[in-house]
């Protein structure tokens, strides 16, 4: 019998902070010591609002695989499939080295399980295989 997985992360994080701070401050850098134009400074600031938001709700994700069910959140987002309902899981490392997971089911339905909410794919991978669940990579591909 394998241990439950559990897989957990918060939208506020040292990193977060850490960029946002950095951003913010060679913003006003350019505004105030550059002269860089008001309407730059306010696009590539409004870049910068989801990450603020993330830092400020600071919504849990997460993930856990247990001997009879895969379950996972995001914010109000919840999802739970029996693994005895799973094919095989698809893991799919993008252009930019993130890795996306989808749940093909027995009948084909594809759930994708949200990018916040996946672990590391390598211990995942591992946890998957430990209770017998398929795994297929793909890498680099720009559509599914």
């Amino acid at each position: 019998m394998a241990e439950s997985y559990t897989y957990q992360r918060q939208g506020r994080s040292a990193p977060a902070v850490a960029v946002l701070v950095i951003i913010w401050a060679a913003l006003l850098y350019a505004w105030v010591m550059l002269d860089a134009a008001p309407l730059i400074i306010g696009i590539i600031g409004a870049c910068s609002l989801p990450a603020f938001y993330d830092v400020i709700v600071n919504p849990a994700a997460g993930l856990s695989l247990s001997e009879t069910s895969l379950d996972w959140y995001s914010g109000r987002r919840t999802a739970q499939v029996r693994l005895s309902e799973i094919n095989h899981i698809r893991l799919d490392t993008r252009l930019d080295f993130s890795v996306r997971a989808t749940v093909i089911l027995n009948s084909g339905r594809k759930l994708r399980i949200p990018f916040e909410a996946t672990p590391p794919h390598k211990t995942f991978e591992h946890a998957l295989n430990a209770r017998d669940i398929k795994t297929e990579r793909h890498h680099f591909s720009l559509r599914q």
